[in-house]
């Protein structure tokens, strides 16, 4: 006798949905605790919880009542360590191969185009050592009927999340007919201007979400800084050498020395980002990832958000009950900042 799994019909729908940001915020994602209720809703039920792995980085597998599954990467926890994930902020291309041990090759595809889009190489690497956990928990829930699935972090956690939508949609052998739907809370910027086009590509019409604080400053993070090697390939300082040429002597002698300076203190730039944020980080890193090889880093640093952007516009009410008492610089930060400017502004 032939036995069929049960046909599901679509949870999931477009656009923010404020409750189900709520609920799925409210779920543990430091084994004990959670970032908007001490108490997860009884909606859900937890299938996984993942070993810490990588720069002390972990996940949940929750199920929802209704089907749909839930991935909760946790954000940064107070270990040195994994700050190190945050602080490793050199671009590496998007596609490419990372050694994360002496007997693991991480191949990684987060854009279709390999050439001009780059990522965060710390949070990558926290990517690395999850995703096939991840990937193994999808597929078995899969097999027994789950085709839809929220992906959600929060601050670090909301940056991986980037990577890990990223990451599932360019991964060979993933089921073609899973559907994701994104929150990234309170996240900072995980790559540069190539990669959020590809990823508002690849999310369009309303199933990814950055969710912002509008006095929070960690979202403004990474440091970000533009050469003209950030450009589009076709751009008008292509010809900038051949146009100066053109002018008449005392034109061609302050363009040439003006440009000629800019060039080089964004360039100079760049390397020192690479130095301090990549060679720098690395060595530092290597002292708990020991059998990690330090990858090739792109010659950028230009981050950009991404997401389709959800504003919690902060005002003086907001204020009143979150002030900045001149040490807490993570008050904007805090999940309940969050909560407390959700309900002011959707009214759930």
């Amino acid at each position: 006798m032939l036995h069929f799994l049960p046909i599901q019909a679509q949870q999931l729908k477009p656009g923010f949905d404020p409750q189900e940001y709520v609920d799925v915020m409210s779920l543990p994602e430091r084994g004990d605790s959670a970032s908007f209720s001490k108490k997860h809703p009884e909606k859900f039920s937890l299938v996984y919880l993942s070993p810490e792995v990588g720069f002390f980085n972990r996940f949940a597998v929750w199920k929802r009542n209704d089907g749909v599954g839930v991935i909760r990467i946790r954000g940064t926890i107070p270990k040195d360590v994994s700050w190190l994930a945050n602080f490793y902020a050199a671009m590496i291309p998007a596609n490419g191969t990372l050694q994360l041990n002496d007997s693991t090759h991480w191949d990684y595809k987060l854009a279709a185009n390999d050439s001009t889009a780059y990522v965060h190489v710390g949070w990558t690497v926290a990517l690395g050592f999850m995703a096939p956990d991840i990937v193994k928990q999808i597929k078995a829930m899969y097999a027994g009927g789950v085709k839809e699935f929220i992906i959600v972090g929060h601050s670090q956690g909301g940056a991986i999340a980037f990577l890990t939508r990223s990451y599932l949609q360019y991964l060979p052998g993933m089921p073609s007919d899973i559907r994701y739907k994104t929150y990234c809370s309170a996240a900072p910027k995980p790559g540069n201007l190539y990669y959020a086009y590809d990823f508002e590509s690849i999310t369009a019409n309303g199933w990814a979400f950055r969710i912002v604080n509008s006095d929070d400053w960690v979202p403004e993070t990474p440091l970000s800084l533009q050469t003209k090697g950030d450009f589009n390939r076709i751009n008008p300082f292509l010809n900038a050498d051949k146009q100066i040429k053109q002018q008449n002597l005392i034109v061609r002698w302050y363009a040439r020395g003006v440009y000629n300076k800019m060039q080089r203190t964004t360039n100079r730039s760049v390397r020192r980002f690479q130095k301090y944020l990549g060679r720098f980080m690395y060595k530092i890193s290597h002292r708990h990832l020991k059998e990690m090889q330090q990858p090739a880093y792109a010659f950028s640093n230009n981050y950009m958000t991404c997401g389709t952007p959800v504003v919690l516009l902060a005002d003086a009410d907001y204020h009143q009950h979150f002030p900045f008492d001149g040490k807490n610089v993570f008050v904007h930060h805090a999940p309940e900042a969050y909560l407390f400017l959700l309900k002011k502004h959707y009214k759930y």
